[in-house]
Formats: C-alpha cells, sequence, structure tokens
C-alpha cells in the first residue's frame, strides 16, 4: 500500500512541475515533419566515427551516402559566430588547446579540425593536415540545405537564441530543423526568441512523460496534465537504470504527436531492435551500417 501511495505521489510532483514550466513556454509548430517511417539515418556529428567530428567533410560525406538528417553542435566564438563543435573546447578534436568562447573566429579557423581523427586507434590520421576546419553554422545550412538539422545548443550564456534564430530565418531553414540542448535555459529562450521552430526536450521535460508511459498514461488524455513542451523525443534508450525506449513509450508519445530520436545507437542490432518499435529517428556515428540495417529491415 505504502508503495503505491509513495509513487501516486511522485507521479503528482513530476506532473506539476510539467505544469508550472509549460505555462512560460511558446507553443510548438503546429504538425510534425519528422514522424517518418521507416525511421530516418541521423549522422551524429556527421558520422563521428567515419569522418572528423562536425566538419564540412563529414557532412558532405553523410549526405553522399544517403542520411536523411544531419546532427551536429553549436558554440559561439568569442566574437559571435556561431561554429559547430561538440565540445567547448578544442582541446580533444583539434591540434589546439583552449575555450571556443574565448578564441575568435579566426583563431578557430586556424586549428586543424582533422588532426587528431583515426579511425585505427592513433596509428594512422588519414584526415590530418587536409585543411579541415570548425565550420560556421551559416556554411554548414548553406552545403546541405537540402537535408534537415538536429541542432544543439551547448553553449548556456551568452545566449545564443536571438542570433541562432536569425541565421535559421535568413537561410529559410524554420521548418527543417530541431533544435535541441541539455540546458533548460538555453531551450527556452530560444523557444521564446523562434517559435516557429521545432525543438526537443530536456530531461527535466521528459521525465513526467517517460514516467507516466510506465503506467499507460502518457499519450494524449494527459496531454494538459503534463503537457509536453517540444516535439521531437530525443532519448537515449537507458537512463538511470530506466529503460526509456519501449513499445508504450513509443507509441505514447505518437499518439501525442512527438517524434522518437533516440541516441547515440551503433550497434547493428540495437539497431534492429529500435526499427522494429516504430521509432523515428536513430542517431549514429555509424550511418554506414544503419544504412545497410535500414535496408535489410525494409
Amino acid at each position: 500500500m505504502w508503495a503505491g501511495i509513495i509513487f501516486g505521489v511522485l507521479i503528482a510532483l513530476f506532473l506539476a512541475s510539467a505544469l508550472r514550466s509549460s505555462l512560460a513556454r511558446n507553443a510548438q509548430p503546429a504538425g510534425n515533419l519528422f514522424l517518418v517511417s521507416p525511421a530516418w539515418n541521423i549522422a551524429h556529428q556527421g558520422g563521428e566515427l567515419l569522418w572528423p567530428s562536425n566538419t564540412l567533410l563529414a557532412f558532405r560525406e553523410a549526405a553522399a551516402l544517403g542520411v536523411q538528417m544531419l546532427d551536429t553542435d553549436m558554440h559561439a566564438t568569442a566574437d559571435g559566430v556561431l561554429v559547430l563543435s561538440h565540445d567547448e573546447t578544442v582541446d580533444r578534436l583539434t591540434d589546439g588547446k583552449g575555450r571556443i568562447r574565448e578564441l575568435t573566429l579566426a583563431q578557430v579557423r586556424a586549428l586543424d579540425a582533422g588532426a587528431r581523427f583515426s579511425r585505427d586507434g592513433g596509428k594512422t590520421f588519414p584526415y590530418r593536415g587536409q585543411g579541415h576546419t570548425i565550420p560556421t553554422l551559416e556554411e554548414a545550412l548553406a552545403a546541405h540545405p537540402e537535408l534537415p538539422w538536429i541542432i544543439e545548443i551547448k553553449q548556456e550564456a551568452p545566449s545564443l537564441a536571438a542570433p541562432f534564430c536569425a541565421v535559421l530565418r535568413q537561410r529559410k531553414m524554420t521548418e527543417r530543423v530541431i533544435v535541441a540542448s541539455f540546458s533548460d535555459r538555453a531551450l527556452q529562450e530560444f523557444r521564446a526568441a523562434c517559435p516557429e521552430v521545432t525543438t526537443s526536450m530536456t530531461e527535466r521535460e521528459l521525465r513526467p512523460l517517460v514516467i507516466l508511459s510506465k503506467v499507460g498514461l502518457g499519450s494524449v488524455g494527459l496531454a494538459g496534465l503534463a503537457p509536453a513542451a517540444g516535439r521531437a523525443a530525443q532519448v537515449p534508450v537507458r537512463a538511470g537504470g530506466i529503460e526509456v525506449v519501449t513499445a508504450s513509450f513509443v507509441a505514447q508519445m505518437h499518439a501525442r504527436g512527438i517524434a522518437v530520436q533516440v541516441w547515440t545507437i551503433n550497434e547493428e542490432a540495437e539497431m534492429r531492435r529500435l526499427l522494429r518499435l516504430g521509432v523515428d529517428g536513430i542517431n549514429t556515428d555509424r550511418p554506414d551500417l544503419l544504412k545497410r540495417v535500414l535496408a535489410e529491415e525494409q
């Protein structure tokens, strides 16, 4: 009896939290272009295990491979230019050192973004010294306006919302982008600045939906009590010992018009399992492997 009471209290707390936080949010765009079948092949950082992360080379090769969506990460330089890199520093992925927000665009551009990439554990570096650099957001969107993008805001302060929205509007990409962030603040600021763009949800925003799906209460019937802040649920398979991506979760998200995109999946067996659950996208470092799996599963 006590276990049931405690669980009910937890559910109530999560619902109250979701309701309070939703009052300050802008509504997401009507419809959802990212609800798709079969699932999209999403190239994580352009295909991190195949090419240097978040480079124009990676995006070009992934597009040539036939992926349906590109995934990237965004920071701003010291002089306010939006650039694409997973890490807040350049240390791991280039031949330089320092935090991106403390480097100018010229300093960032002088670095070799292919310097540390290796497919054989550091024996060879096939893209070192070939002129691959950290690209700007505008360069990447201009190179691939034909593909939808996931763009994750990595930097919380200063806010990137206004300049980011301006680029998307200028490039006429507002309907072809899902904006993501682990930061509640960054995502809420972006929604306020750019309400016409689809966003995913943060961990805090997703938590009530995951919990409700466990007891069969995550569909449209409770939309008023546990409103969804975004139109995409970008989730790991598991988190904190909880199985997030289940048949129930996928079905209940779809019932509410929310696309389910799972990250970051590089194992063939897991790809096949998720495809059979009916997810809308798989974010992978191995888009070549997922391409083969998708062909075999259809």
